[in-house]
């Protein structure tokens, strides 16, 4: 039985097998193993202070510690999950089978140990963002990349090609294919660096973040410089210095902005690729077997793109609340981020969808250079820009004028048409034969410049 059939949503269901890949960084069983690698890292990390009662645990068994988390398997989740039916607490029930766990190791003396004088969100404000992290740098930083490294290829290759601009829906300057890909090459460069500059934050200090049962168990210990060691030199992490009993979640809101932007610059692509090949400005690869309408049989629809931009703004709708909501939480904390960071995967599967089915349909462009032509030889309108900047540089009197007066609203403009305009001008004949030697698909300024 396909069991995708079932699923409730497309992300586990339809799209199972695109998503597949983050189940092991969101799944309930993949939070469950991050929060026993943070508990287990805790205790190896007491015993290195070390404490007096900790002081002869056999350093050469850390391995079998951490052969816990990292032999963790199924049947080790369902058993958190038996236990946690009777705690009726997630991160109880992590402690109690680790205490399982050091009975059969043969560790059971120690036990007590296990998650001392934690509260539930040291664990799961170090679970959640490793989870995060390396989702991002296994998964979806990679796919990213290779749009990147795509669009970059097509920019070069068509960087010569003109075409005619649109601004405001009309004929506009020249531009050329590839540059207009550059836009987005810049745009999506740009913020995967700034996405590496925010950091992956973590909150470490007991029930309301000062260390209260630690400090009142062994208050000659510095709390703050061995919890900053653990998060930041063991764990990976950032850690908060002064909190509540949660994180801030603000650079987790920032992390999640800029995937936002980076998702809201992919719809823009998107859109424009979708317009571009409704102009025939781009075709398709036709694959035999595929249908393109129920009703229609010539149709090849832009679906990929389609897709990508609808997956891609259901990712950005849950994004926007995650910003919106995780900051902001009653006094010392209350519940709400609870189950709200619990979908931290739903956003990253949905952008992933979209960046898979991006990436299909960039795959399947041809371009089209006869449409391209064709179109930049039936808008001669757009060089009067060219012609009355160098008669204003000649200091010709009113030049905008005049080319407003012969161009304007106006239909037929040919190349016929503007140099019967030029030879009527009372200036040099190299002026005359400079600015008819401009035409639609040579008017595309210093783009290899730009592109470089």
């Amino acid at each position: 039985m396909d069991f995708s059939l079932n699923a409730v949503s497309p992300v586990d269901g339809r799209y199972s097998k695109i998503t597949e890949p983050l189940a092991a960084y969101f799944s309930e069983g993949a939070i469950i193993r991050y929060r026993v690698l943070v508990e287990v890292e805790y205790f190896i990390a007491l015993c290195r202070i070390p404490l007096p009662q900790l002081i002869h645990f056999d350093k050469k068994k850390f391995n079998r510690l951490r052969n816990i988390y990292e032999d963790f398997d199924s049947r080790d989740a369902e058993r958190v999950k038996e236990i946690e039916k009777e705690t009726n607490h997630d991160v109880k029930a992590i402690e109690y089978f680790l205490r399982e766990q050091f009975e059969i190791l043969g560790f059971g003396s120690y036990k007590e140990f296990i998650h001392f004088g934690l509260t539930s969100q040291d664990i799961n404000n170090t679970a959640f963002p490793l989870a995060m992290r390396d989702a991002y740098r296994d998964i979806v930083e990679p796919a990213l990349e290779t749009i990147y490294s795509d669009l970059l290829a097509r920019a070069k290759e068509w960087l010569n090609i003109p075409m005619l601009a649109r601004t405001h829906g009309q004929p506009a300057s020249p531009t050329t294919v590839g540059k207009e890909l550059y836009v987005f090459v810049e745009r999506l460069g740009m913020q995967l660096a700034l996405i590496e500059t925010i950091p992956i934050s973590a909150k470490f200090g007991g029930a309301t973040g000062n260390f209260n049962a630690h400090h009142a168990a062994y208050p000659m210990i510095d709390w703050v410089k061995f919890s900053n060691k653990f998060i930041n030199g063991t764990l990976g992490l950032e850690r908060c210095q002064t909190t509540t009993q949660v994180e801030h979640y603000d650079n987790m809101a920032a992390f999640f902005d800029n995937l936002k932007r980076i998702n809201t610059i992919l719809i823009d692509l998107d859109r424009d690729i979708w317009a571009y090949i409704s102009m025939d400005y781009f075709k398709q690869k036709v694959k035999k077997t595929e249908t393109g309408s129920s009703a229609m049989p010539h149709k090849v629809n832009p679906i990929d793109f389609e897709n990508s931009e609808g997956n891609l703004g259901f990712a950005n709708a849950i994004f926007e609340h995650f910003s919106a909501k995780l900051p902001i939480s009653r006094l010392q904390r209350d519940l709400t981020d609870s189950t709200v960071i619990r979908n931290i995967g739903v956003p990253m599967a949905h952008s992933l969808i979209a960046y898979k089915s991006l990436l299909r349909g960039l795959n399947k462009l041809i371009i089209n250079e006869s449409k391209l032509r064709k179109d930049l030889n039936e808008n001669w309108a757009v060089v009067s820009e060219a012609i009355q900047t160098i008669l204003r540089r000649e200091n010709y009197p009113n030049p905008y004028e005049a080319l407003k007066e012969l161009t304007r609203g106006r239909e037929g403009i040919t190349q016929s048409t503007l140099e019967k305009f030029i030879d009527g001008l009372k200036v040099t004949k190299k002026l005359k034969e400079e600015l008819k030697a401009i035409t639609p698909e040579n008017y595309t300024g210093i783009i290899p410049e730009i592109a470089n």
